[in-house]
């Protein structure tokens, strides 16, 4: 506010008068005229009120404003009926917003769920608003928000200094309860054949004292497991892990009367099963190039115990050495082939020759190791067409192929796949054998079973795998499988062809041809059934699902490979047979975060609403109306909230009043008049 003149004379003879009066007066009051100095205030009245004083205020007009409305869209919104209580409120605040002149509301909905939870203040802070003219934010929310900030953001903070409003609606009717099953440290693998420690806690959130709970546990296809456990305090379980492989267990508590939802009640931890210290028992018959490939491949592996011996010296040499010039280990036959034979996964026989180094009763050790269920791997060489072959043993009886006298071919060839081979996991997806490197020796047979793989020269045998009885035998007809490691011919898949074939005779189950797998993607239980060598299956699988009840799946496909899905929902293990095969499947964790508290709750966000002058408010009790409020007073009240109004000056518009009005000068100058002549007549 500013002042002026508006005089009806100039000023200056205004002055001039005003000085005149003021004189007389004195000079009265000197001669004794009692009146004078009344009459003297009346014309001075006049002349002020002719001077024409008033007061300039500029014309405010309300500035435009923009506030935002945030709609939380986030997975734990989905709970209840939270989800239709936002969009009510939402679509309420927006519409009274209509009404409110000046003011613009932008909408924002956001949507959570990407794995980092839900992050209302980051949607506010990318918003994009005019400079200066932020009014305020609604939220809607259930409260739960993942970002919340240690102090008010500077946004919600006016130029004038004053505050701006964050109001919170919550899709809810109060404070709500909740338990939770927290998983606080689990194992990624554990050793088959013995326990992994899974330590968990339950929480029972937004109750003022600790409770019991009970707990259930089911690993893979055993029966379910209970105990009691007391909320707030962290357990330890044990559960087995009987095979190699993904083992899923699950683990489910008890409901919280009353409490806001049951989805993170249960939860579902996967642990793989290794073997604890694979055996490797790799025997060279003479010192050769693929002892080194070998050796480099289990060495690498941290989870192999690599036992290997070199034939240096066959008991029936005699070249004159003296025994004592002698520096070789003897070899501990009896020990490896009698005594600790079951202890080894596996056995490679690379290059070997027996030549009366083991005995025929050793021999048929490692056949009835292989029937029991071991492992053993052959490569054939130019020894498999001497004397002393290992197929004039009893050893033969479980190889499945026989290599002639005549059997040794010296040629180039490029290994191939064949068509079982390109579709077998041990060779599958290992590339265009048109580009892998040449070799020059393989053996011919004259007869084989099991599965070939690979062919060599005019289509023949080069790697047959197959069973017997329990165990499994892979035999690679060559002894140049070394040249791919020296890059010969441009290499070849040799580390990851040699680390396939020894865990599938290993029994690596993602290695078995026959197996049936499941996952859960997009909504959807799909189930694979590897069969090859199969025409024909069982056209249906078994689905058991969480709750108990079982589906039959109908399998769609044929030549070794059939494929079924059938849409699930919820979480859980899904329990799929066929043909004695069992797979199981359960739902990836989606946005753990969302799913650690599921309840409505003002505890979260309400010191940073309150800190900001706004208000807490429940949809589910009422949904708050929106208004306008002048600077200074109340933001929120009894079913209303509000956005406060910014107003400014127009540019060359102003607002005059006057400070003496024509009235007021009257009255004065008529009662100083009267005053004067009342003195005038004592």
């Amino acid at each position: 506010m500013t002042f002026d003149l508006a005089p009806m004379l100039p000023l200056w003879l205004l002055a001039t008068v005003g000085a005149l009066i003021i004189l007389g007066a004195l000079y009265g009051l000197v001669r004794g005229a009692r009146g004078m100095v009344w009459r003297a205030l009346a014309v001075l009245v006049l002349l002020g009120w002719m001077a024409g004083p008033r007061s300039l205020h500029p014309v405010l007009r309300p500035v435009p404003q923009d506030a935002l409305l945030i709609v939380d869209h986030s997975p734990s919104m989905q709970v209840g009926q939270r989800a239709s209580l936002a969009d009510q409120t939402a679509n309420q605040i927006t519409q009274d917003a209509t009404h409110l002149p000046g003011l613009t509301l932008h909408r924002i909905d956001v949507p959570g769920g990407s794995g980092h939870g839900t992050r209302l203040f980051d949607a506010m802070d990318h918003a994009d608003l005019p400079q200066g003219r932020f009014a305020g934010a609604i939220v809607v929310t259930d409260g739960m928000d993942h970002d919340v900030p240690s102090r008010l953001p500077t946004r919600f903070q006016g130029s004038n200094g004053q505050k701006l409003p964050l109001h919170l609606v919550l899709a809810a009717k109060g404070e709500e309860t909740d338990r939770r099953l927290r998983i606080l440290s689990t194992p990624p693998y554990a050793i088959v054949g013995q326990n992994a420690t899974i330590r968990l806690q339950v929480d029972d959130l937004g109750t003022p004292a600790p409770a019991t709970a009970t707990l259930t546990v089911r690993a893979g296809d055993a029966s379910a497991t209970t105990r009691t456990i007391q909320t707030g305090q962290p357990q330890d379980i044990t559960v087995p892990v009987q095979h190699p492989g993904e083992t899923l267990v699950g683990l489910s508590v008890s409901v919280l009367p009353g409490e806001a939802s049951t989805l993170n009640n249960n939860d579902v931890i996967r642990i793989r099963g290794v073997r604890d210290r694979l055996r490797v028992l790799l025997v060279s018959g003479v010192p050769n190039q693929s002892e080194r490939v070998w050796r480099r491949l289990l060495k690498a592996d941290p989870s192999v115990d690599l036992v290997h011996f070199t034939i240096l010296r066959s008991p029936s040499t005699d070249d004159g050495t003296p025994l004592s010039d002698l520096a070789l280990i003897p070899f501990p036959i009896r020990e490896l082939f009698q005594e600790k034979i079951r202890s080894f996964d596996l056995i490679i026989l690379d290059g070997f020759r027996n030549s009366n180094i083991l005995p025929e009763e050793y021999l048929t050790n490692i056949a009835d190791y292989v029937r029991r269920g071991g492992g053993l791997l052959v490569t054939a060489g130019p020894e498999f067409v001497q004397d002393g072959s290992l197929q004039d043993t009893t050893l033969a009886q479980v190889f499945p192929a026989h290599v002639p006298t005549d059997g040794l071919v010296t040629q180039a060839f490029r290994p191939a796949l064949t068509d079982l081979g390109k579709a077998h996991p041990v060779t599958a997806g290992l590339g265009n054998s048109a580009d892998w490197g040449s070799w020059y020796r393989s053996a011919k047979v004259d007869q084989s079973h099991g599965q070939n793989l690979m062919s060599g020269p005019n289509g023949s045998p080069l790697l047959l795998l197959d069973r017997v009885d329990q165990g499994r035998v892979a035999m690679l007809l060559s002894d140049q499988l070394w040249l791919w490691s020296r890059n010969e011919g441009g290499g070849g898949p040799q580390a990851e062809l040699l680390r396939r074939l020894s865990h599938w005779l290993m029994k690596e189950p993602d290695l078995e041809e026959n197996r049936l797998s499941a996952r859960i993607e997009n909504g959807q239980l799909a189930v694979d059934r590897h069969a090859l060598g199969q025409t024909t299956i069982t056209p249906q699988a078994m689905v058991t699902f969480p709750d108990g009840h079982t589906q039959p799946l109908p399998m769609t496909g044929g030549k070794g490979l059939w494929h079924g899905t059938v849409p699930v929902t919820g979480s859980g293990i899904w329990t799929i047979r066929q043909d004695g095969l069992v797979a199981f499947a359960s739902p990836a964790a989606q946005d753990i975060l969302e799913r650690q508290d599921l309840r409505a709750t003002a505890t979260v966000m309400g010191a940073t609403a309150q800190a900001s002058g706004g208000s807490q408010n429940w949809a589910g009790i009422g949904i708050p109306h929106l208004r306008q409020v002048t600077a200074g007073q109340d933001l929120s009240g009894s079913g209303w909230i509000g956005l406060p109004v910014s107003q400014a000056a127009v540019a060359g518009e102003t607002r005059t009043q006057d400070l003496v009005p024509a009235w007021l000068a009257l009255v004065l100058a008529l009662i100083f008049l009267g005053v004067g002549w009342w003195r005038e007549g004592r």
